[in-house]
């Protein structure tokens, strides 16, 4: 029940989630390239004329219905995340510089990756619920009985490969992305003390406490 989740872990879900929004700006105005899903959203917005954050938001939506064939649950985490990440996202745009110095493009993206690692770690720690994307990716490798690894390798994949279509920004900032992800990530629970949990979709209650994991 919503009632028995403690307030730390309603912080910790937000601040996850805000740190998540805040490091995709931090990526987009530092313009060396975004992490798959980010530059398909970049893409779609430039055709559409809508915020990254906002086309974020909308694409949500479709992806958590493609759960439905694939037994996955919603968490309340997952509907805070469809929600907050582009909220934040595009409240951050507003703020935030953009450089034309190399050095400083670099730092920025660097931080971005570092403070989306952070927020993943925050966020999945709460075991609230996965983001929409993570739960697609979950659904697929049990459905398929492949490799958590090869589930994600082949979505993203497939997924940049639209994005360059569209003119998502691609660059040394999606590789870097592909590769420090996960040790950031990983850093975050052995800070926080916590690893996430991969369970069947009928071993965990929609709208509770649903474990899961990207790694």
């Amino acid at each position: 029940m919503l009632g028995a989740i403690s307030a730390r872990r309603w912080l910790m879900l937000f601040a996850g989630l805000a740190c998540f929004g805040f490091g995709i700006a931090l990526m987009v105005q530092a313009g060396l390239g975004l992490a798959p899903w980010e530059s398909l959203n970049q893409g779609i917005a430039r055709h559409v004329g809508l915020q990254i954050g906002t086309v974020s938001i909308l694409l949500g939506a479709p992806i958590l219905l493609l759960w439905l064939p694939l037994g996955e649950r919603l968490g309340v985490g997952t509907l805070f995340n469809v929600v907050c990440i582009g909220t934040v996202t595009n409240l951050s745009l507003i703020f935030l510089p953009s450089f034309s110095s190399l050095v400083l493009q670099l730092i920025e993206m660097a931080l971005g990756i570092i403070v989306i690692g952070i927020g993943s770690g925050l966020y999945l720690s709460t075991r609230l619920g996965a983001g929409p994307r993570d739960g697609l990716m979950m659904g697929l490798h049990r459905r398929t009985g492949w490799s958590v690894r090869l589930t994600r390798t082949v979505i993203e994949i497939t997924v940049l490969a639209i994005a360059w279509l569209l003119g998502g920004t691609i660059g040394i900032g999606t590789l870097a992305f592909a590769l420090g992800i996960g040790p950031v990530v990983q850093l975050a629970f052995r800070i926080l003390g916590t690893k996430p949990v991969i369970v069947a979709p009928s071993e965990r209650p929609a709208l509770r406490e649903s474990p899961i994991s990207t790694l």
